[in-house]
C-alpha cells in the first residue's frame, strides 16, 4: 500500500504565508539582537553565576525590624500619594485639552468642513500632547529635581506632564471613535460644546474612559517607585539608598512591599472596572 505525501502548501493553504512572515520577522530581529548585544548565554558563565548567587543571597532573610517596617509603610503611602496627586494634575491638564482637541465637538464641523482657525488650534493642542507624552516621566523627574529639589514634588510634576499627554490622546481617540449623531444633534439644537459633551459623548464612553483612567493610575504607582531612583521621593528613593549601601535585606523587604502594593492596586482597579461596567 503506497503512502501519499502531500506538500506543506497542500496540507496548509496558509503555509507559504506563515513561512514568509516568519522569515521576515527573523530578518528584522536578527540585526536588532546584534545591535543590542543580546547574548543570553553570558548568564550561565561560572563567574556571573557566582556573582548572581551572592547578590540574591544578600536578600535573605528580609529585614523585619518594626522601626524599619514603619519607615517602609510611610514611604509606600508616599508612593501612592505621588501617583494619585500626579494623576489628579494630569486630569486637570488632559480634560481641557481633550475637549478642545476633539473634532467631534467642533461647531464649524457641523457645516461639513472644519474652519481653518479651529483646525489650527486643534493641531497645536495635539502637538502639545505629543510633546508631553514623548518625554518620559523619568526625564521630567530629572528636570524637576533640579528645579524644585529632591522630594515627592518632582515625582508628582513628572507624572502629571507625561500622563496628561497620554490621557489627552487616548481620551480624544475614545471620544472620536464613538457615535456622533447624538452629539451633533444637541449642538445643532443650540447646546454648547460642554453640554453636548456631558449629554452626548460622555454617557456612551464613560465606561471606557473610566477604565483607562484607573489603568493609568495603576501604571502611575509603578512609575512613582521608579522615579524615586532619581530623587523624586517615595519607596524608590529609599530602595536606591539601600542598594547603594549594599543592604540586600532592606532591598528585599521593600521589593516585597512594592509587589504587594502593585498587587493591591491591580485588585482595586479590577474591582472598579467591574463596578463601572
Amino acid at each position: 500500500m503506497s503512502t501519499v505525501i502531500f506538500a506543506p502548501s497542500l496540507r496548509d493553504p496558509t503555509w507559504s504565508r506563515k513561512v514568509f512572515w516568519t522569515s521576515f520577522a527573523l530578518v528584522l530581529m536578527l540585526p536588532a539582537l546584534v545591535a543590542t548585544e543580546f547574548r543570553p548565554w553570558v548568564f550561565f558563565d561560572p563567574d556571573n553565576l557566582r556573582v548572581s548567587a551572592k547578590f540574591l543571597g544578600d536578600f535573605f532573610p528580609p529585614k523585619l525590624d518594626p522601626e524599619f517596617l514603619m519607615m517602609v509603610a510611610k514611604e509606600a503611602w508616599r508612593t501612592v500619594a505621588i501617583a494619585t496627586a500626579g494623576m489628579f494634575l494630569a486630569l486637570v491638564l488632559a480634560i481641557p485639552m481633550t475637549l478642545a482637541g476633539t473634532s467631534m465637538l467642533s461647531v464649524s464641523l457641523l457645516s461639513g468642513r472644519m474652519g481653518v482657525l479651529p483646525f489650527v488650534i486643534r493641531q497645536l493642542i495635539r502637538w502639545a500632547m505629543i510633546i508631553l507624552r514623548s518625554i518620559p516621566e523619568l526625564i521630567w523627574a530629572l528636570v524637576f529635581v533640579r528645579v524644585v529639589g529632591l522630594g515627592p514634588a518632582a515625582g508628582v510634576l513628572a507624572i502629571a506632564l507625561t500622563y496628561a499627554g497620554m490621557l489627552g490622546k487616548v481620551y480624544s481617540e475614545i471620544l472620536e471613535s464613538g457615535e456622533s449623531h447624538a452629539t451633533h444633534t444637541l449642538m445643532r439644537n443650540g447646546c454648547s460644546r460642554i453640554q453636548a459633551f456631558f449629554y452626548g459623548l460622555l454617557p456612551q464612553n464613560a465606561t471606557e474612559l473610566t477604565s483607562y483612567t484607573v489603568y493609568r493610575w495603576e501604571c502611575a504607582i509603578r512609575s512613582s517607585a521608579v522615579l524615586g531612583f532619581v530623587g523624586a521621593g517615595g519607596l524608590g528613593q529609599q530602595m536606591d539608598n539601600s542598594m547603594k549601601m549594599f543592604n540586600g535585606a532592606e532591598v528585599s523587604t521593600m521589593l516585597i512591599v512594592f509587589m504587594l502594593l502593585v498587587g493591591l492596586a491591580d485588585l482595586l482597579s479590577s474591582r472598579l472596572r467591574k463596578v463601572i461596567q
